[in-house]
């Protein structure tokens, strides 16, 4: 009982430190100083260093999954509707998650090794020494870029989906490409295309978050920042499935 305990307590500290370091971030975004080099560098690290993960990611799992729903829809003599399958699962529910997961493994794990690596060798102590706030330095800038550049990493990602799944379509199930975009486009509403848009943003905020919180939580050299590093992409693909359902039903009873 004393280890739940201790355990119990443990965990709380940690919910209450990543909040308050929440509200260190939403302070710093409306008070000068602002980084804006620092943000486009993110945005660079963020997001074009994501590009091609993103895209293989994308165009793979738009292709499994029209092979798959074409098997299974053939059994109702529906082999047409695939694009609406496709459609409908990769914009609302695969397209952002799949991005916020591969993305998290990339940056978050890089995010909380570099800020963890900082953290151990005194290079944040020597910051606030300067008279430098390292949230304002360090987080809020990759905090800002991921929580942008998530959701066009998301758009892109259900593009080349699509795509994926029409070469599929094409080749594999011999569904001709008028029939399979017309598919596409019936199956989609536009509340399905704002739940594809909004999630992405919550999400991109959560990882980001999370690895720069784990990072300057570091403690114990460099097997401190190898924990750090493991941390961040369990913790964070764990807080993204449990955000995403969260908001899924949210988004649910506001617009359907």
């Amino acid at each position: 009982m004393t280890w739940l305990a201790q355990w119990l307590k443990h965990s709380l500290q940690e919910v209450q430190d990543y909040f308050l370091l929440l509200g260190k971030v939403g302070r710093g975004l409306v008070t000068r100083p602002f980084y804006a080099r620092d943000v486009m560098e993110q945005f660079d690290a963020i997001g074009a260093g994501s590009l091609t993960v993103v895209l293989l990611t994308g165009t793979f799992t738009g292709m499994v999954l029209a092979l798959n729903s074409g098997i299974t829809l053939d059994k109702f003599g529906a082999r047409s509707m695939v694009g609406q399958l496709v459609s409908a699962s990769m914009v609302k529910e695969l397209g952002p998650v799949l991005t916020a997961l591969i993305v998290c493994g990339r940056v978050g794990s890089s995010i909380a090794a570099e800020l963890g690596s900082m953290t151990v060798t005194d290079q944040i102590s020597a910051l606030r020494a300067l008279g430098t706030d390292p949230v304002r330095k360090l987080v809020i800038p990759r905090v800002v870029a991921g929580t942008l550049m998530v959701p066009v990493l998301t758009v892109i990602a259900d593009g080349v989906g699509l795509v994926g799944a029409w070469l599929i379509a094409v080749t594999q199930l011999k569904v001709p490409a008028a029939p399979f975009w017309n598919s596409v486009v019936n199956g989609l509403y536009i509340e399905d295309v704002w739940m594809g848009l909004i999630k992405p943003f919550f999400l991109g905020f959560v990882l980001v978050s999370i690895g720069c919180y784990v990072g300057l939580q570091t403690r114990g050299g460099t097997q401190g920042v190898g924990r750090s590093t493991t941390n961040a992409v369990v913790a964070g693909s764990v807080v993204i499935l449990a955000v995403d359902f969260l908001l899924t039903k949210f988004l649910f009873m506001v617009m359907y």
